[in-house]
């Protein structure tokens, strides 16, 4: 076990595990609180699940318009300065939310943290598509997939028990972590933005923004975030709907959807990095239609099931389907990005977050406040079935190629069936 743990470590960069390990602290900080937000906000403010979606909403919303400017901002001006300034500003709004006492102050605040916040997103993907190469990439996602789970069994289990106590302990610790995470940042990561050919022309950021056209006709692309939106919708209740669902029909506290969490990041510790490599070499399209199928399955069953033991099936069921989408989509788009528009592409890629986001929260607590609770989960059953059909059909167009020809001046077109 240890030779085969130093025979990875030695396949990927040395800057990689420093990411890693910086992401593994920031993502603790992070599940602490993102999980227990509904909560804290119906909790707190006493309103239903509608009012608490609609404030989510407007947050994404104002994201897709910073993550849009982030993906320029970072193929003109590089990586860390973004990061870093994504990870004060986080420290700082984390403690307004925790601080303000009047649902009103909450609107505009949604707002403007949701603009800011967003802006260092791309930058992210893009630091990782700059350190690992083309060959990497799948298992390098795999490997943050990892990490990040690793936080998943320590954040949520200590957040739930937390919650029950005080919910801005929740806050407060979220805000430490993230300028911990900055200081390490600035010490140890260079920046790692790709410097221009000498035969690049310069050009302003109003033309990098213009850039962003280039990536709307690469139609294979946008098919491929269209497919994500749908599954998306779906995917992101588990985060925003589910642990008010859960208390509400079936009086889970928060400490037991916390372990619910707890048992999706051991799944995907113990198998995530052998999945990784099992489907590496397989038709990307085609794994991203297996793994939405496992969606389709897991949250059609929440409707069904009423058993704690069975909810944890369903949270297994559905992470076998993330182990395969998560590090796929973040290499099918790191594949299809150019060096030189990597924040743009990658921004673009964020929309099939943010949208399901701006939308999905208060759509799912409309259902959760005015029909049967359980129609939310078949009508996600449904619409991740669309996305299976939409993931098989890029497959049929476009092969099982794994690698794509990067956009240069034009964008790749859709290619016909072979």
């Amino acid at each position: 076990m240890l030779s085969r743990i130093n025979k990875i470590y030695h396949e990927f960069p040395r800057l990689f595990w420093v990411v890693v390990g910086v992401s593994f602290i920031d993502r603790v900080g992070g599940t602490l609180l993102f999980p227990f937000f509904a909560l804290y906000i119906t909790q707190k403010f006493s309103v239903g699940m509608t009012q608490a979606g609609i404030l989510l909403g407007i947050s994404s919303f104002f994201g897709l318009i910073g993550s849009t400017i982030g993906g320029a901002l970072t193929d003109k001006f590089g990586r860390k300065q973004l990061i870093l300034f994504g990870l004060v500003f986080s420290a700082i709004s984390t403690l307004t939310f925790g601080l303000v006492t009047e649902l009103n102050i909450l609107y505009p605040l949604m707002a403007f943290v949701g603009l800011l916040s967003s802006v260092a997103h791309p930058a992210h993907d893009a630091m990782i598509a700059d350190i690992l190469p083309e060959n990497k990439r799948q298992e390098g996602f795999g490997i943050l997939r990892v990490v990040g789970n690793l936080s998943w069994m320590i954040g949520p289990t200590i957040g739930g028990f937390l919650a029950d106590i005080n919910f801005f302990y929740l806050f407060v610790i979220d805000a430490v972590v993230s300028c911990v995470v900055a200081a390490i940042i600035f010490r140890l990561i260079p920046e790692t933005k790709p410097e221009p050919h000498a035969h690049a022309e310069s050009e302003s950021f109003l033309q990098t923004v213009i850039g962003y056209r280039v990536v709307l006709k690469d139609l294979a692309f946008m098919a491929f975030i269209v497919a994500g939106i749908l599954m998306l919708l779906v995917y992101q209740q588990m985060y925003n709907s589910l642990s008010v669902y859960l208390r509400d029909n079936h009086s889970i506290d928060p400490s037991g959807y916390g372990f619910l969490m707890t048992v999706s990041a051991i799944t995907v510790v113990l198998f995530q990095f052998w999945v990784s490599r099992v489907i590496k070499y397989r038709p990307p399209f085609l794994m991203m239609a297996i793994g939405t199928v496992f969606y389709m399955i897991g949250f059609a069953l929440f409707g069904v099931v009423t058993t704690y033991v069975l909810f944890m099936l369903n949270i297994v069921i559905i992470t076998i389907g993330e182990m395969i989408v998560v590090p796929t989509s973040q290499t099918i788009a790191a594949n299809f990005a150019p060096e030189a528009m990597r924040g743009r592409y990658m921004a673009m890629f964020g929309l099939s977050w943010a949208i399901p986001s701006v939308v999905g929260a208060g759509a799912a607590g409309y259902i959760l406040d005015n029909y049967n609770p359980n129609l939310l989960w078949y009508a996600g059953g449904a619409i991740c079935g669309l996305s299976v059909l939409a993931y098989y059909v890029l497959h049929l167009r476009l092969g099982a190629r794994k690698q794509f020809i990067p956009v240069q001046e034009e964008a790749v077109p859709f290619p016909a069936a072979d």
